[in-house]
C-alpha cells in the first residue's frame, strides 16, 4: 500500500503523519509506501517545523531528513490512499481531482478512528508545543488504525 498525507504546507501535520506511520511499518514489519506533500510552496525544500521535529523526537522518531514537496496530480496515480488533515485541505484536493477514481481515494484521516465524522487535525503551526503535541496523538491514534489496516493487506 502506498499512502500519501497531506496539509497546507508539509511542514507540520503532514511529516508528523508521514514519520509516525513510517515507523510503525517498520515496527510491524509492513511493506509499503508512505511520504508527505502541502498545497503551498512557502517552505519548498525546507525541513519540517523544528517543534514537529522535537515533538517526534520526543517519541523516538526523527523527521528532520524530511524536505516539504507541493501535492502534483500525478499523486493520485502513485498513491493508492491520500489523507488530509482538515476542510481547507479537502477543498483544494478535490480541485485537483481529475476524476471520480481520484476523490475515491481520499479521506479525512481521523476518519480513521472516528468514521465518517470528518474531524480535523487541528493545525499548529501558530501555537505553541502543546498543539504540536495534540496533532501527534491524534495522528498516533490515525496510523494505528492505518498499520492495523496495511498489515491485513500485507502478503
Amino acid at each position: 500500500m502506498k499512502i500519501l498525507f497531506l496539509c497546507l504546507g508539509n511542514i507540520c501535520r503532514s511529516p508528523l503523519a508521514e514519520g509516525i506511520l513510517a515507523h510503525k511499518m517498520i515496527q510491524q514489519g509492513i511493506k509499503g509506501k508512505v511520504d508527505s506533500a502541502g498545497f503551498e510552496s512557502y517552505h519548498m525544500g525546507d525541513p519540517p517545523d523544528p517543534r514537529a521535529i522535537g515533538i517526534a523526537l520526543q517519541h523516538q522518531i526523527d523527521i528532520s531528513a524530511q524536505r516539504v514537496r507541493i501535492f502534483h496530480a500525478s499523486d493520485f496515480d502513485t498513491f493508492d490512499r491520500i489523507y488530509v488533515m482538515d476542510e481547507s485541505n479537502m477543498s483544494m484536493i478535490r480541485k485537483k481531482t481529475r476524476n471520480q477514481d481520484d476523490l475515491k481515494k481520499v479521506d479525512f484521516v481521523m476518519n480513521l478512528v472516528y468514521p465518517g465524522v470528518n474531524m480535523e487535525v487541528p493545525d499548529p503551526y501558530y501555537g505553541n508545543v502543546e498543539l504540536f503535541e495534540e496533532a501527534y496523538r491524534l495522528l498516533d491514534l490515525a496510523t494505528d488504525e492505518l498499520a492495523k489496516h496495511m498489515k491485513s493487506h500485507t502478503p
